[in-house]
């Protein structure tokens, strides 16, 4: 596959892009060899080898969910900003 100049000039027009006669050629020169460059991908043999889903070879750790009732109300306020000793105040956010 070839980018051409009308081709290029409809990209552009989509993408909402000006450039200068000299930066049209460059751009030509640019999109046809990463073109290239993918179209040279395409002869890799990938048979046989699995899709990466990514990059990490961290795996989660998991663990149970656990209810913890050792917290009463006046521990769980000490820390609010604002409370009226008995429930946490916030900001009014609507009208």
């Amino acid at each position: 596959m070839e980018i051409n100049r009308e081709t290029l000039l409809k990209l552009a027009h989509l993408a909402r892009l000006n450039f200068s006669s000299e930066s049209e050629q460059e751009m030509l020169k640019g999109l046809n060899d990463m073109i290239r460059w993918v179209e040279k991908l395409h002869e890799v043999d990938t048979e046989g080898v699995e899709p990466l889903t990514n990059m990490s070879q961290e795996v989660n750790s998991w663990r149970e969910d656990s209810v913890k009732t050792d917290m009463n109300r006046a521990q769980a306020l000490k820390n609010a900003p604002k409370q009226d000793g008995e429930f946490i105040k916030v900001p009014k956010v609507l009208k």
